[in-house]
């Protein structure tokens, strides 16, 4: 089994990202062979300033690397490093009706909150089959939103096999419907969009105040609460075990829980569950050249199964 998956370097990588995404893609490693692209050209439909998209993209490399992702296992890798990937981006947009596209809701989202309409968003879903494609991925870990943007992939894949012939394999989208939805600190689903982030790399004043600014209803202390609508209880479950998290709902409804105290509570699993991977990013940064060299193998690995994937469809539609 082939598993692919990537994100963005738009921002710093927030508890949403981990577990919508590093996190499942941590624990696929010993499941298959895992490839993860950092997609810094997806970003640039929002990132237009270049210094800023070189930081971004190395930050995003050595998250995934202290959070868990292992280069022996996984193939790490810059979507700019595998260029392939452009080609059968054209070779898809040919076979792709213009109606799919415009069902697409995260180009209508992303417009709606004032982002340009320019072509490359609008296109975004065109490229991303392309990324999924070219190492011919049978499993994709997605969040929720996502997974429409796969759908187009396998639509793309079985219109461009059934016009040329057989090339593409058909993915999966793979989505843990637990953590389909992580909601940020207004209640909304966490996203940098939104402003309303946890960023999993945050640490002391900073964190705190995050965490302690997270939206709740106006109940008071003595009050019983419901932990099933409670923002803060959202990312605790996340973050605790089944026994902690009964511990927790019972003390909500049994009242004399403030918010203050359960988002406290919250603050002490952030810092017990990442202060590890902290620490391990800290050395990461220390020593860039291994960072390189991670990517670039990541990429020479991708790059050569785009190469195949490649030729196959350039032989399928003419054009060798």
């Amino acid at each position: 089994m082939r598993i692919l998956t990537g994100i963005q370097p738009s921002g710093k990588l927030h508890i949403g990202n981990y577990f919508g995404a590093m996190k499942p893609a941590a624990e696929l490693q010993d499941k298959g062979d895992a490839f993860i692209f950092i997609a810094n050209y997806h970003a640039m439909t929002t990132v237009q300033d270049g210094p800023a998209l070189r930081e971004m993209t190395a930050d995003v490399a050595l998250d995934f690397l202290a959070c868990g992702v292992d280069p022996e296992r996984t193939a790490l890798y810059r979507q700019s490093d595998v260029p392939e990937v452009h080609e059968l981006a054209w070779l898809l947009s040919v076979v792709c009706p213009m109606g799919l596209l415009e069902r697409c809701h995260s180009f209508k989202d992303k417009v709606a909150k004032g982002i340009s309409p320019m072509h490359g968003l609008f296109a975004y879903p065109v490229l991303m089959a392309a990324d999924i494609l070219a190492p011919q991925a049978n499993v994709v870990p997605v969040g929720k939103d996502q997974k429409q943007h796969v759908e187009v992939t396998r639509d793309l894949a079985v219109k461009f096999n059934n016009t040329y012939g057989e090339v593409f394999t058909i993915p999966e989208p793979s989505i843990r419907e637990n953590v389909a939805v992580v909601p940020g600190i207004d209640g909304q689903k966490m996203s940098k969009s939104y402003n309303n982030t946890i960023e999993i790399f945050m640490e002391g004043k900073p964190l705190k105040k995050r965490v302690m600014s997270i939206v709740t209803d106006s109940k008071e202390l003595e009050d019983p609460k419901d932990p099933e609508t409670c923002n803060v209880f959202a990312l605790y479950k996340l973050l605790s075990t089944d026994e902690e998290q009964a511990a927790l709902a019972e003390r909500y409804r049994a009242g004399g829980l403030g918010y203050g105290h359960a988002k406290l509570e919250l603050l002490e699993k952030i810092n017990e569950h990442f202060a590890p991977m902290r620490e391990k990013r800290r050395e990461l940064a220390g020593n860039m050249d291994y960072v390189e060299d991670v990517l670039k193998a990541g990429a020479e690995k991708a790059s050569a199964l785009a190469r195949e994937t490649l030729q196959k469809a350039r032989q399928a539609v003419g054009l060798a």
